[in-house]
């Protein structure tokens, strides 16, 4: 597996987010049984360069804390078994991967939802992976059914890493 994660920001945060992204998104995919080799790229970012790219491509003129990118298409989220092995558009030619997708998330969000939320700044940035990897796999939560299978799915990554509020 892949993981690549590049931090955009000078005053980041006092911790391994590097190690934290990586266990997060390791769990997600042995969670639900990704079937693959994967290649996730990892972007963190401050509020205004989240705005503008929420701007571009959601039209919602407003900083996010998470963007999700997803390079595969899905009839049922978590199903997997539509996933075309024969379209090679899906793998990285370098290193043979599936192309899962990219994640785009605000350390300024991370900062100021910890402490609004009274948690701490590992925990909001391991829910906010984990939320957006199960976008990745097709997960949503535009309608109330939606959302509470994917809080329930996150709450679940997120116990059996042991991180909790």
């Amino acid at each position: 597996m892949t993981i690549n994660i590049e931090n955009e920001v000078e005053n980041g945060l006092d911790f391994d987010y590097e190690e934290l992204i990586n266990k997060v998104i390791n769990r997600a995919i042995d969670y639900t049984e990704f079937p693959f080799e994967a290649e996730i790229n990892v972007v963190l970012t401050d509020n205004d360069a989240i705005w503008e790219i929420n701007k571009e491509y959601r039209n919602i003129d407003r900083p996010t804390d998470v963007l999700s990118f997803p390079m595969l298409e899905y009839e049922m989220a978590g199903d997997f078994s539509g996933i075309d092995i024969e379209d090679e558009t899906l793998f990285d030619p370098e290193n043979g991967e599936i192309v899962l997708g990219d994640i785009m998330i605000s350390i300024d969000k991370i900062k100021s939802q910890a402490e609004e939320y009274g948690h701490s700044q590992k925990r909001e940035l391991a829910f906010l992976v984990a939320h957006s990897m199960l976008h990745l796999f097709g997960y949503d939560h535009m309608t109330d059914e939606e959302r509470v299978v994917m809080e329930d799915k996150q709450r679940q990554i997120l116990d059996i890493l042991g991180i909790t509020r």
